[in-house]
């Protein structure tokens, strides 16, 4: 699957993410970020727009309804932020950790997250199309009610993940691992799956294998 890239200029000039604080409006745009710390803070509606993030701390920060554009983060922390819908489009997220991060009832299109930790990330009632989720921990992570359309999870940890009343229709798990996942057989109709996961899934059904 074929996701678009975050569209930002080669040259941008640096700032502090407090500076939004200045602005009229909570937005930042063309702008490089390297260091900020911008943690325990309440800043609802913040617009992110073409732009990178590097090495910034947002750690239980209220970023409600945010609304990111073109947008690339790499080594950021948003540990226990709120996220709670969010509108993110072609955005990339590369070794971030959203460790307990609330993205419930929120947009996804064209998003990367690229080794990045999620264990008990909530997604519930979201809608994810084009996303993709590569080498990514998502330990107890909850898609409670979600929509996904074109979705894959590569090479990730889905252990003990919860997909309930969730269609996983055109969703590649096939590369990626659990012992135990939290879906309904109905759900599985038309999901990419290994042949051992398919052996895992059989096991829900109580239905004896031989050989």
């Amino acid at each position: 699957m074929k996701i678009e890239s975050p569209n930002i200029p080669n040259t941008l000039p640096e700032r502090n993410f407090n500076d939004i604080f200045y602005e009229e409006d909570p937005e930042l745009e063309l702008c490089q970020i390297h260091d900020s710390v911008f943690e325990n803070e309440t800043l609802p509606k913040v617009r992110l727009y073409r732009m990178t993030l590097r090495n910034c701390r947002f750690n239980n920060t209220d970023f409600s309804s945010i609304d990111l554009t073109d947008v690339l983060f790499e080594n950021c922390d948003f540990s226990n932020a709120n996220l709670n819908g969010a509108s993110i489009h072609r955005t990339s997220f590369r070794n971030c950790k959203f460790l307990g991060v609330d993205f419930t009832e929120s947009r996804f299109g064209n998003v990367l997250f690229e080794e990045c930790l999620l264990n008990l990330a909530s997604f519930g009632n979201s809608k994810l199309e084009k996303v993709m989720l590569q080498d990514s921990s998502l330990e107890n992570a909850d898609f409670y009610d979600c929509k996904f359309k074109k979705a894959a999870f590569i090479r990730c940890n889905l252990n003990h993940a919860s997909f309930e009343s969730t269609s996983l229709k055109g969703v590649d798990i096939s590369t990626s691992s659990f012992d135990s996942l939290s879906v309904s057989i109905s759900d599985l109709k038309g999901c990419k799956v290994s042949t051992n996961q398919a052996i895992q899934f059989a096991a829900l059904l109580e239905l004896v294998i031989v050989d």
